[in-house]
This record gives structure tokens, C-alpha cells and sequence, in this order.
């Protein structure tokens, strides 16, 4: 085992998904937020954004992808949107709801923020975790941790390797 493995978790199941998905969505209610489109960042907030969608009754679903992490603790330098990108002008003067899975460093948030700043109303943020070192505090957060977390579904290897066939 490498320290790695033995290092303490932070474990999300799917079942406490759902259960983080639901209270997220009363946090936004409660706060008399009524968004008009929910931006997902890809990969990890497209779950939240679509469990969201439902909850509160927004049809308006969008994807942003932003590429940042390339293993545990392993990152590029900053965070780079990759094409497509939803256009501004689609999102101009509409109430959006940034979903991602965690704000670690935060810099991806702030990213795709920065990105809706200027042509949005409103745009306000929410993560099933957040971290201590991140630069945005997301306006709606689930629990926050500073353990490596392990989500249902990236805690498995993929099945297929891109670059060299099936896994296994």
C-alpha cells in the first residue's frame, strides 16, 4: 500500500450524493436564489448541475469543461477551459448557478466566475465539498473537508483506457 491508500478519506457514496444534491438544492431555495440556467463544469459537477436541474425546476441546463486536475494532488499550473464553451450571449442577463463537485484551490470556479462576470445578472456557486485553501467561498456547500475525497464515480479505474484499450 502506498501512503497514499492509507492516508484518511473523505468517502461519498452515491446515496449521500443524493442526500447532498437535495440539501444543496433547499440551501438555494432557502436563500430565495431563483436561477435560470445551471452551468456545470465537466466532469465532476455535471451530476450536481443535472440532480439540481430537477430539484429546483430548471430546464436550463448548461456544461462548461474546465481541465485542471491530472491525478491525486496532481494539477496544471492554472485551470484552462476547454472548447465548446457555452456562448456569452446565451447566458446574458440570466440568474446562473455554477455547479461543481469541490472547490479545492477554488481556481476552477473562479475560472468559469470570471468567465460568466460581465454578460450574467447574477452567478452564484455550489459544491458538494469545499476545501480551506480555496480562493472563492461557493455560496452553497454541501461539507467542507480538507481530506482527499474519493466520489462514487471516479473511485474505481475506468473500464476502458483511452490510450491503450479496455482496462480489463
Amino acid at each position: 500500500m502506498t501512503s497514499e491508500e492509507t492516508q484518511p478519506r473523505e468517502i461519498l457514496t452515491y446515496e449521500l450524493f443524493g442526500l447532498a444534491v437535495w440539501e444543496i438544492a433547499q440551501q438555494v431555495v432557502d436563500s430565495g436564489y431563483e436561477p435560470d440556467v445551471i452551468l456545470s463544469i465537466a466532469r465532476g459537477g455535471l451530476g450536481l448541475g443535472m440532480g439540481l436541474g430537477y430539484a429546483l425546476d430548471v430546464k436550463n441546463l448548461s456544461a462548461v469543461n474546465v481541465e485542471f486536475y491530472t491525478g491525486v494532488d496532481e494539477r496544471l499550473e492554472v485551470p484552462i477551459m476547454l472548447p465548446p464553451t457555452p456562448a456569452a450571449v446565451d447566458l446574458t442577463g440570466l440568474k446562473v448557478l455554477i455547479a461543481d463537485d469541490v472547490a479545492d484551490t477554488g481556481k476552477t470556479l473562479e475560472i468559469v466566475h470570471a468567465f460568466c462576470e460581465g454578460h450574467v445578472a447574477e452567478s452564484r456557486t455550489a459544491v458538494v465539498y469545499e476545501k480551506p485553501r480555496s480562493v472563492i467561498r461557493p455560496d452553497y456547500v454541501w461539507k467542507r473537508t480538507d481530506l482527499w475525497i474519493d466520489f462514487p464515480w471516479s473511485s474505481q479505474p475506468p473500464l476502458v483506457d483511452r490510450h491503450g484499450g479496455l482496462a480489463h
